[in-house]
């Protein structure tokens, strides 16, 4: 394990991260919106933080994080249902939703399955056919776990304007359809890199 002090491609991975995240930050659509949207992720960077020597992940993992904190950041900054990418899809998919937030979740579960599935290995020791299919597991309940707290926090916080807060956008199965997008990012990083493993052999 590389002590902190050392690890020059981390400490630029932070920097970066700070930086997008301030950039995120300043004057973002919907300044009660960005916090709630990132709640999360700062937890996240606390876990990492907190478990940095106890659960040793590679550099390409932390890559793979960071990788969603670009996604994820740009949805909070112009709000999930405004995000200009979404709205340049619109013509792709000839459809009047603004579909980034599937991006997002499909990102989720594509990078962040990395990382899990380091994790995994590093505290089971189990390399075979768990370890790619916990990472898949993980962002389906984890997506599953979101779309609950959501719904929750949107009731609580702003019951008159609920299911724009959740980004409904009027299809009444988008929590279902974000949560299947996380879990396909995952399967597809997953059959990746068993593939790249089985062909490496």
């Amino acid at each position: 394990m590389i002590p902190f002090r050392q690890n020059r491609p981390l400490q630029w991975l932070i920097a970066a991260s700070a930086t997008v995240m301030a950039l995120s930050a300043y004057h973002p659509a919907m300044v009660f919106d960005w916090w709630l949207e990132n709640i999360l992720v700062f937890l996240m960077l606390l876990l990492l933080a907190l478990t940095y020597t106890k659960i040793p992940l590679s550099t390409g993992a932390f890559c793979m994080i960071f990788a969603f904190l670009l996604v994820h950041e740009w949805g909070a900054h112009h709000k999930y249902a405004d995000v200009p990418l979404g709205v340049w899809m619109k013509d792709w998919l000839h459809t009047t939703r603004n579909h980034y937030d599937r991006v997002s979740h499909f990102a989720f579960g594509f990078f962040l399955s990395v990382p899990v599935r380091e994790a995994f290995v590093a505290t089971s020791g189990h390399r075979g056919w768990l370890s790619y299919f916990v990472p898949v597991e993980f962002a389906l309940a984890a997506g599953a776990v979101y779309e609950i707290i959501e719904s929750v926090v949107a009731e609580i916080v702003t019951p008159e304007k609920g299911e724009a807060f959740v980004g409904m956008q009027g299809d009444m199965w988008d929590a279902q359809k974000d949560i299947f997008w996380g879990g396909l990012g995952a399967l597809l990083m997953m059959f990746l890199m068993r593939f790249r493993a089985v062909k490496a052999r």
